[in-house]
């Protein structure tokens, strides 16, 4: 018999008839406490720390445990000490660091370091595909880890804010390095990027409008010096006007234009990207053999094979030679220079994220959550996830989304 009194119930249809059912009531997310391991990065030349011990306070104080190895911070300035008054769990033991079930690191895992995982445990830190194998991505599957390239992750705008804040960095440094090699202390020919009163100011000449080429106009017309951008797009150069909030000279790639202008240069910053479009260089060797003698030119995109002809990739060691008369410094990982600023961009991103983590109830929810983090996923418990790494390396993929909607 169906009950009277129906306003509390919910119904469902049986193979007999209209049957009552229980009220099914929301059930709020639990916390998760989070063990976060930070190792210390092996790879030469890399000086950024993931997290900073600032952030490392803040997450301590939400209830999450960090684990951080011992001289983890020193490239960056920041001594075991520093983290351990904040909380910080300081180990000698690189083993235990990996048994966290978090691992935040900077550099890409090593195949080593990929053998000191365990199943389940969550992966963040960059990818660099480029330089990866496919026995990289394997391995990584084998563990049945859930893997995030931090340089693909989205914020709410739909930015990719580690990328943002390292181009923002390799920007502002780019044109530091340029004065530091323009005056006659390292070789330049004696010039200060800028100018004085009664002197023709410098001409900093830049390929490229994306965030890192807006950064170096910001730092150049700061110095004081006469800025000239080229890119491919007008609708770049147009934001790059709007943002920068003045009139600066502006054009569109033209051969006889680039070259009459490079003539006159005094500084050539290379910061953009050419990745399967259109022409390998932007800027020729027979363009840098018109440049004056003693001009300096840095080429921020040499991790991406650069966009200056004459580039070639060096260390931080030894990141300078000269060319045809031009001083050329052609180092990847700039934001490495000035480590401990960068280390803080990145933390600022790492921070909440983690944060967040734990207030969803660990990754699976999160990630159902953040679209923009999902987009950062490339493995999942042991599956690829990411159809251009599939395609690149002949590995099955499905995808993220369809994944998170059978969890």
């Amino acid at each position: 018999m169906i009950p009277q009194d129906t306003s509390d119930a919910q119904f469902t249809f049986g193979r007999a008839s209209l049957m009552p059912q229980e009220e099914m009531l929301e059930v709020g997310k639990s916390k998760k406490q989070l063990t976060i391991g930070i190792p210390k990065e092996i790879q030469k030349f890399e000086s950024r720390v993931a997290l900073t011990p600032e952030a490392v306070d803040q997450l301590v104080n939400s209830g999450h445990e960090v684990l951080i190895e011992s001289g983890a911070g020193n490239a960056a300035n920041y001594s075991d000490r520093d983290y351990s008054e904040l909380g910080g769990f300081i180990l000698d033991n690189r083993a235990a660091i990996y048994q966290a079930d978090t691992i935040l690191k900077i550099a890409p895992l090593s195949m080593d370091e990929i053998k000191l995982l365990s199943e389940r445990q969550v992966v963040i830190s960059s990818l660099h595909l480029n330089s990866q194998t496919k026995q990289f991505v394997q391995q990584l599957m084998q563990k049945r880890v859930t893997a995030i390239a931090f340089e693909n992750i989205k914020d709410e705008h739909n930015c990719y804010p580690v990328v943002r804040s390292m181009s923002t960095s390799a920007g502002n440094t780019s044109i530091l390095i340029a004065a530091e090699y323009l005056s006659n202390f390292h070789g330049g020919k004696g010039v200060m990027l800028g100018g004085i009163s009664g002197i023709t100011p410098t001409e900093v000449i830049i390929i490229g409008a994306g965030t890192a080429a807006e950064s170096a106009v910001r730092a150049a017309l700061g110095l004081g010096a006469q800025v000239k951008v080229f890119d491919s797009s007008v609708h770049r150069l147009n934001r790059l006007q709007n943002n920068i909030g003045q009139r600066i000279y502006t054009s569109v790639f033209h051969r006889q234009v680039m070259e009459r202008t490079l003539r006159s240069a005094d500084v050539l910053i290379g910061a953009m990207y050419l990745i399967e479009q259109g022409p390998r260089y932007i800027v020729t060797e027979e363009m840098v053999k018109q440049m004056k003698k003693g001009s300096v030119i840095v080429d921020i995109s040499i991790d991406q094979g650069g966009c200056i002809e004459t580039s070639e990739c060096k260390t931080q060691v030894d990141p300078v030679f000269t060319k045809h008369g031009i001083i050329h410094y052609c180092m990847p990982n700039l934001p490495s220079r000035v480590a401990r600023t960068a280390s803080i961009a990145i933390s600022n991103v790492f921070a909440p994220l983690l944060q967040n983590m734990g207030e969803s109830g660990g990754i699976k929810q999160f990630l159902k959550d953040d679209k923009g983090v999902r987009n950062g996923v490339y493995i999942f418990n042991g599956i690829l996830t990411n159809n251009f790494i599939g395609n690149h390396f002949d590995i099955p993929s499905k995808d993220i989304d369809l994944l998170m909607a059978a969890f």
